[in-house]
């Protein structure tokens, strides 16, 4: 199975490391970082454009975070995407709301929608969907 880079953008670190170690027991080759905020998460994107970071082939978001929303990192990466590498968007929620359900599966960046806590199920969904 082929290496990928996996980035979480949750401010909840229980959260954070539930999902690696999720990843972790069937993806183990997989090289994660974590982000506590939109604002740290668009820092490391401008260094992934400036040739200094690789960029991730997928990115689990939360919606729900704290000053800059999930919907803002959307929203920024909507005003770059063609300036960066294309890479996979899972919003990964512990609120089951049926509108954020229904905005992210209309949204053209958004690949899926998860609930918290991933299962073995929507981890396959994630590593599975080339």
């Amino acid at each position: 199975m082929r290496e990928e880079t996996l980035w979480i953008i949750d401010d909840d670190m229980v959260s954070q490391f539930a999902i690696k170690y999720k990843i972790g027991q069937s993806y183990p080759n997989n090289r994660v970082s974590t982000f506590y905020s939109v604002q740290e998460a668009l820092a490391a994107l401008k260094e992934c454009m400036d040739g200094k970071l690789e960029f991730p082939e997928k990115v689990l978001l939360d919606l729900g975070l704290p000053v800059l929303t999930g919907w803002h990192f959307l929203q920024e990466l909507e005003k770059i995407r063609g300036n960066i590498n294309p890479f996979e968007i899972y919003i990964v929620s512990a609120f089951s709301n049926s509108m954020d359900r229904k905005r992210a599966k209309d949204h053209s960046l958004v690949k899926g929608y998860f609930e918290k806590p991933l299962d073995n199920f929507a981890v396959d969904q994630i590593f599975m969907s080339r």
